[in-house]
This record gives structure tokens, C-alpha cells and sequence, in this order.
């Protein structure tokens, strides 16, 4: 089992950010005030070729706690942020970076790269789950929520597949043929997101996703706009999202 280790602290505006290390993954945790009182926690994945701080990690975590109080945390996917790459990372992503400059389709290397970094990201999920539900603040029985999109997606949905500690989440702007079987073991409620002129997923392959999750309570919301066009305000959708089945939300996101 990896030990949580706290490596940098600072505060501002309110929030708590602690940067720490569960073996070689890297992360951070924001969380309201002190970072003391007990509240349900918030996983992040980020999309690709970022990394757990990345503006719209640190933008989404600051709504989430002004509205809930709730905890976030992100993690560096495998070979994002410091981490190292393996030689199957600069492969893929040299291929990802010659498909763009070539204007050919870059949708199957991200879902083949996706897929093989989604093996290596949910166990490291998992174990760091693990490690902050030891913190008094988190603890083993509240209640843990996942949003990710594009790669966020691609990791998150094997994760809500197979770890029944998560028990909402937000997905979307990703592609069904590698998620579908995996995404009817997802029986949470789950709100999902797609933008219908995407230049890169097919709006039949979006809405099959959506279609493919076996969830009793789950929401499509579709809008206008190519691929990374999401409008902001499903930012503040997610929130309402978690307050409702996480429990909490008395203050209104600016």
C-alpha cells in the first residue's frame, strides 16, 4: 500500500492546495478553509496533454468548493505533468502530433493511446482514493463523485465501472466504440456532455456513449459548437450535479 505524502501547502482565496505524492503519482487536493472539516470528495481527470493543475482543473475545483465545500483532488495521468513518459508515450503522441500536422484524423491514435493509458490510470486512481480516505477529513464512507472529459472520460469510465465508491459522475466529449460494454456496468447517476458540431467525434458515436451507460438517472446535454467550444456554464452544471447527489450546496457559483 503507497503512503500519502503532503509535499507543499499554501492557501488563497479561501482554498487549501496541498501538492502530494501517493508513490509516483503526483497530485493535488483543494479543499474549503483550513482543510479540516469533513465533506464528500471530488475526483478530476484532465484532458490530454495536460496536467492536474491546469486552469480549467484549479477553475472547476474553485466552483465546486464555493458552492459545496466540498474536497477535489486531480492527478497527473501517466506521462503528464512531471511525470515521466514511456517509450509507448512518445510513440503515441508522436503520432498524435504528426496526424495534426498532416490534417488527418486524430481520432484513432487518442482512443488507441486513451485506452492503453486508462489500464495504467485506474489502478493509480484506485490506490490514491485509498490513501485520502485515511484523512480524517475524507474518510472511508463519505460520499466521492468523478468528472472528466475527452481523456478524463477514457479514464473515468472503467474507473466508475469498477470501483462502487464513486457514485456520481460527469463524462462526455469522448468516443463510444472503446467505452460502450465498459459503460453499461456504470449504473450511477451520470450527467453527460457532447458538443453536436464536433469536428472530431461523430454525433452518432456521442450520443451512443450516452445511450450506452446503464444508469437508471442520466442526463445528455447537448450544445452547439465544435469540439473544444463547451460552454462555460456546464461548468456550473456539474456543480448543481454533485451538490445534488453528493449532498450540500448553499451558495450560488459566480
Amino acid at each position: 500500500m503507497h503512503t500519502l505524502r503532503f509535499t507543499d501547502r499554501s492557501t488563497a482565496d479561501g482554498i487549501l492546495e496541498r501538492d502530494f505524492t501517493v508513490g509516483d503519482v503526483t497530485g493535488v487536493l483543494w479543499s474549503p478553509g483550513t482543510g479540516g472539516r469533513r465533506a464528500p470528495l471530488v475526483l478530476l481527470g484532465h484532458g490530454g496533454g495536460t496536467h492536474r493543475k491546469a486552469p480549467a482543473m484549479r477553475g472547476r475545483a474553485e466552483r465546486i468548493i464555493a458552492h459545496s465545500g466540498f474536497h477535489v483532488v486531480s492527478i497527473d495521468a501517466p506521462g503528464h505533468g512531471g511525470r515521466p513518459r514511456t517509450d509507448v508515450d512518445e510513440r503515441e503522441i508522436a503520432a498524435l502530433q504528426a496526424a495534426m500536422a498532416a490534417g488527418e484524423p486524430v481520432g484513432p491514435i487518442v482512443v488507441r493511446y486513451n485506452a492503453h493509458l486508462a489500464e495504467r490510470a485506474v489502478p493509480e486512481w484506485r490506490a490514491v482514493l485509498d490513501a485520502l480516505q485515511e484523512l480524517p477529513e475524507i474518510g472511508a464512507d463519505g460520499p466521492v463523485g468523478y468528472l472528466g472529459l475527452n481523456m478524463g472520460t477514457a479514464i473515468g469510465v472503467p474507473l466508475a465501472a469498477v470501483d462502487s465508491r464513486i457514485t456520481a459522475a460527469v463524462f462526455g466529449l469522448f468516443w463510444h466504440d472503446p467505452l460502450a460494454e465498459t459503460a453499461r456496468r456504470v449504473t450511477i447517476p451520470v450527467e453527460f456532455v457532447i458538443q453536436w458540431d464536433d469536428e472530431h467525434i461523430p454525433r452518432p458515436s456521442g450520443l451512443a456513449l450516452f445511450d450506452a451507460f446503464g444508469s437508471r438517472e442520466k442526463s445528455l446535454h447537448a450544445n452547439t459548437g465544435r469540439h473544444k467550444e463547451l460552454p462555460r456554464f456546464e461548468a456550473d452544471s456539474a456543480v448543481r450535479f454533485f451538490a445534488r447527489h453528493l449532498g450540500g450546496g448553499a451558495v450560488t457559483p459566480a
